[in-house]
């Protein structure tokens, strides 16, 4: 098998959640531990950190992979979904997996593995760990997928466990309450490993203080003693930080909710220092927040993909993150506001549509995925909110539609979904 048709047999032959949705998914280590036995438990052979939550894990993981990059460690950074090549999900110093390994380690595999059924998540997961070994990756940053305890990455000791924030996502697997959700995502709290919490309220709090006690595991909440005191956005679009320690700080991740992210990634670079993995150096610092992207091959965060007019992207997909999305892109001046959208079947898009700017004209869409929000049926629910525009296919026909009818004047947006992002990277550049 050539590439593409290597990408088609793990999309297509695998059960893939980001596909199928609840049928797509598999709960459980069984399979997990029978591909990390087969190989030789490969993540034995570099340190880790482990990053949970339900939103701004992939901001964190990025950035806490470019620290780790500006100490001089080869760093090994495992994200999901990826936006427009299967590749991004692996990379190492921001270089993506080679096409070659990929083929390769599935062509050798695939007598072992096709016996297991595993998920696509699960070989994913067992092939990124040892290419991370092939590597000779000092260290890697690891990102949950889904939930927390029951998820593949979770056969990892690291040396530092982060968990973001709780929020309703995904309840049909992590339970239908703030606790039960948290108690799931804090299933990766290992015994004695130190454990970072970005945001926490009286009910998750008590949930994170309870298994971390059970497991003797230092707990640091980065809100008891926020580093990040302000924050603006920059007349060069950077987001500015005030902070405790450090003066200010600049970041190239502009979105609103990177405050709240960055404040997380301080806490827990403030007890990677402290730990002795990483040298406390704020030149180091500001250039990990300034060439994230860089350094990480991060996309999809309040990303500028054009101007005149100006276009950005942004791969918040729940209410947790529109949140931080809706009062934002009400903000922005602008002769008119176009805002391309769709969202998938397992999302609260109500709760969404109540927080999207009134005043934006809408060019509702579907991605390419069977999760998939009929456009039509987004029409019909944002109209019911008082949002006007009309249904397009794809979003590449609707991204089209509101370039041909903006001036240089005007702010075009695309999102709500992190395949509708997905379509647009691939498919409109």
């Amino acid at each position: 098998m050539d590439y593409k048709e290597t990408t088609d047999y793990l999309f297509n032959q695998l059960p893939m959640f980001e596909r199928q949705g609840k049928a797509g998914y598999k709960s459980g280590l069984d399979n997990t531990l029978a591909l990390d036995g087969h190989y030789g438990h490969p993540h034995h052979s570099f340190k880790t950190i482990h990053v949970a939550g339900t939103n701004g894990k992939g901001s964190c993981s990025h950035t806490i992979a470019a620290l780790l990059q500006t100490n001089g460690y080869k760093v090994g950074l495992y994200t999901s979904p990826h936006l427009v090549d299967f590749r991004e999900r692996i990379r190492v110093n921001g270089q993506s997996i080679s096409e070659e390994y990929v083929v390769d380690f599935v062509e050798k595999g695939r007598g072992f593995f096709e016996p297991l059924h595993p998920s696509f998540f699960e070989l994913t997961t067992a092939m990124a760990f040892n290419y991370f070994r092939d590597m000779g990756v000092d260290i890697a940053v690891i990102e949950v997928g889904l939930g927390g305890r029951l998820d593949c990455t979770n056969i990892i000791t690291p040396e530092l466990s982060v968990i973001t924030n709780i929020s309703f996502d995904h309840t049909q697997f992590l339970g239908n309450t703030l606790g039960s959700i948290a108690r799931e995502k804090a299933g990766i709290i290992k015994r004695g490993v130190p454990v970072v919490i970005g945001e926490a309220v009286d009910e998750t709090r008590r949930v994170f203080e309870e298994v971390a006690a059970e497991n003797g595991s230092p707990i640091f909440f980065a809100e008891d003693e926020p580093e990040v005191t302000d924050h603006a956005l920059a007349p060069d679009g950077r987001m500015e930080y005030a902070t405790r320690h450090y003066g200010t700080l600049t970041g190239c991740l502009a979105g609103s909710c990177q405050a709240r992210n960055t404040n997380t990634i301080l806490a827990a670079y403030r007890q990677l220092a402290a730990m002795g993995l990483l040298v406390d150096d704020r030149e180091k610092l500001q250039q990990a927040l300034d060439r994230v992207v860089d350094m990480t091959g991060l996309m999809g965060r309040w990303q500028t993909v054009g101007k005149e007019p100006r276009v950005v992207c942004d791969t918040g997909h729940n209410a947790a993150a529109w949140q931080y999305l809706g009062p934002q892109l009400k903000a922005v001046e602008c002769g008119t506001l176009r805002i391309v959208f769709g969202m998938v079947d397992d999302k609260d898009i109500n709760s969404v549509a109540e927080m999207l700017p009134k005043h934006a004209k809408y060019y509702f869409t579907q991605a390419d995925s069977h999760r998939a929000l009929k456009a039509e049926k987004v029409a019909e629910i944002c109209a019911g909110k008082g949002l006007e525009g009309k249904c397009y296919p794809t979003v590449f026909k609707a991204y089209t539609a509101a370039i041909e009818e903006s001036e240089n004047a005007d702010f075009v947006f695309v999102g709500g979904s992190s395949y509708v992002v997905a379509d647009f990277l691939a498919n409109c550049f």
